[in-house]
């Protein structure tokens, strides 16, 4: 495999593998890119570097962001810490925790301790979502009823129990393959109308849970997507949605970093940070894809090179990434159609904002959502006290300058028409609308610090109808996958279904097998040891029971043109 740059570079070309910046290409093993370094991207990596170990193969990750290892901080223009969005880890994360044990690492090291979050409106408190953890298990969903009887501050019993309707079709999601379809094509706020949901469960509930989960009002999700988020809170075990975060720094620091590490010294991976790929080659001859076309930002200016001579490529990409690959790879987009619908998909925009306040402000719970804000223009809003969850690293977050007060990450989600804001828009939103709503001691409080970024495009969009044009691992080309928390895995599915960090690391490591399998990567690969993937929970007896019943009562009725009532209104 030939790795041509037509120019010198500096040395953070490739931060995590400086050695093996350029491969030889007398090696006889196999030679693999994979374009994207997120949770999917090193799950790639990991699944195939160590299959693969001790047969000379050749394993290139590539993604645009200068370090994709995490070594090198992402800072503030005051040279604070910046993190990219919160991202929480589920109970039911196995594989991300296997990971974590598998590096030697300390779970009481890497996580803060499973936490509650709270909802608040313009009317102050609406809800407190709360930790489970080995308290006593009462059968789903009445576990979950029981537990979080008195969290609702304000929405009545009676407006609760109109949940019922959308825990029936939710058992009926996975009948067939044409039922989900039909899910799919709906919208969350048809299901939910056609569910006799009440709009005030809906609008101070299940809308702004979605708009942080999913990232969109009901009216813009896909039903079927919406059900399988919603699961976690109503039929998964009582404990499923406890959440925790990392306990310091980024989680690209704490896991990531140690993860690209050790596949670098021990299996050799190459890591090319600034390496925006523009194009894969298809070979309309072989019917493989044998090149990735990139270019190289690391020297500050642009640079052209290509990994050539590949047996496989996976592409661990967005819709956003997904787009601008495909539209550089037009012999490509007649092998693989899929891949010329997936880049059509739309993409989330995202606001993300750290705050540093001159008094500390003590909140109800770490992890909060912000619902029915006029401010929020229709978005997502959660807001994060850093100084709580991180207070072990208290002066990290500060970094170097006197600590005086709260520390905050605020995240904006759908947020394409808060874009427009300016910087400082956006502060006043936070500061004197959103903020002191929620706990009224913001209202006395200054931000002696902020930053805020824009993301246009940077999460998946689960849009009505969308799970077809999603792209499946498994393409039409025999030697490309696909690997993300939106692909399609069909036979390879696994149950962590809208809990995004696991499903895509997942994938990733499901893309690996699925090429070493298929005999594109030769005798090294079919004799490779596969990443065995750890499976979620199984479903408790009653939910298990309760589908196969639905299955039979709706199947039955299906032959006689008969539907559920939630289905039967679908045009």
């Amino acid at each position: 495999m030939m790795v041509r740059v037509t120019s010198c570079r500096k040395e953070a070309r490739c931060i995590a593998a400086r050695a093996n910046a350029t491969t030889s290409s007398s090696s006889s093993g196999p030679k693999v890119a994979i374009v994207g370094a997120g949770w999917a991207g090193f799950g790639a990596a990991k699944g195939l570097c160590e299959a693969l170990e001790g047969s000379g193969a050749q394993v290139t990750l590539l993604d645009s962001i200068p370090d994709p290892t995490g070594r090198t901080k992402m800072v503030t223009a005051s040279g604070k810490p910046f993190e990219a969005g919160q991202r929480g880890f589920w109970k039911d994360y196995p594989n991300i925790n296997r990971l974590v044990a598998e590096l030697g690492l300390q779970e009481s090291e890497i996580f803060t301790e499973f936490t509650g979050s709270a909802f608040y409106s313009p009317d102050g408190l609406e809800a407190t979502a709360p930790v489970f953890g080995d308290a006593p298990e009462f059968p789903s969903p009445f576990g979950q009823v029981l537990a979080t009887f008195d969290n609702f501050k304000r929405l009545p019993v009676s407006d609760r129990a109109t949940m019922l309707g959308l825990l029936l079709a939710t058992l009926d999601l996975y009948r067939d393959e044409a039922t989900f379809e039909r899910y799919d094509r709906m919208t969350a706020a048809e299901l939910f109308e056609r569910c006799g949901m009440s709009k005030r469960l809906v609008d101070e509930f299940v809308a702004p849970t979605l708009r942080v989960g999913l990232f969109k009002d009901p009216s813009e999700l896909s039903a079927a997507v919406s059900m399988e988020l919603l699961y976690y809170y109503a039929l998964a075990h009582q404990n499923s949605f406890d959440v925790r975060w990392i306990k310091r720094g980024s989680i690209a620091e704490s896991i990531i970093l140690p993860m690209a590490d050790r596949l670098v010294q021990r299996n050799g991976l190459a890591i090319r940070g600034s390496s925006r790929v523009n194009g894969v080659d298809f070979d309309a001859a072989s019917g493989r894809v044998n090149a990735v076309r990139f270019t190289d930002y690391s020297s500050g200016s642009p640079v052209e090179g290509v990994l050539d001579d590949l047996d496989a490529v996976v592409l661990a990409l967005g819709a956003k990434g997904m787009k601008a690959v495909m539209s550089g790879s037009p012999n490509l987009q007649n092998a693989a159609p899929e891949l010329v619908r997936a880049s059509q998909q739309d993409a989330i925009d995202v606001v993300a904002c750290r705050l540093w306040l001159d008094k500390k402000v003590p909140t109800l719970e770490p992890a909060n959502v912000f619902s029915r804000f006029e401010g929020l223009r229709g978005a997502g809003g959660t807001f994060f006290m850093l100084d709580q969850l991180q207070k072990d690293s208290e002066a990290e977050l500060w970094a170097g300058d006197e600590i005086q007060g709260s520390v905050l990450a605020c995240d904006f989600y759908g947020a394409d028409r808060l874009m427009a804001l300016d910087d400082e828009g956006i502060l006043r939103l936070l500061m004197e609308e959103l903020l002191p709503a929620a706990e009224p001691g913001f209202g006395g409080a200054k931000a002696v610090d902020w930053e805020v970024r824009r993301y246009p495009g940077a999460v998946s969009w689960f849009s009505p109808g969308s799970f077809s044009s999603r792209p499946p691992l498994e393409t039409s080309v025999r030697n490309l996958m696909c690997a993300g928390d939106w692909v399609r895995m069909g036979d390879r599915e696994h149950g962590s279904k809208g809990l995004c960090q696991e499903r895509a690391f997942v994938s990733g490591l499901e893309a690996a097998n699925a090429l070493l399998g298929n005999g594109s990567l030769g005798s090294s690969g079919r004799n490779a040891n596969r990443a065995t993937v750890l499976p979620v929970r199984d479903d408790e007896p009653q939910v298990v029971l309760g589908r196969q019943l639905n299955n039979a009562k709706w199947g039955a009725l299906a032959s006689l043109g008969i539907d559920p009532p939630w289905l039967s209104s679908e045009q």
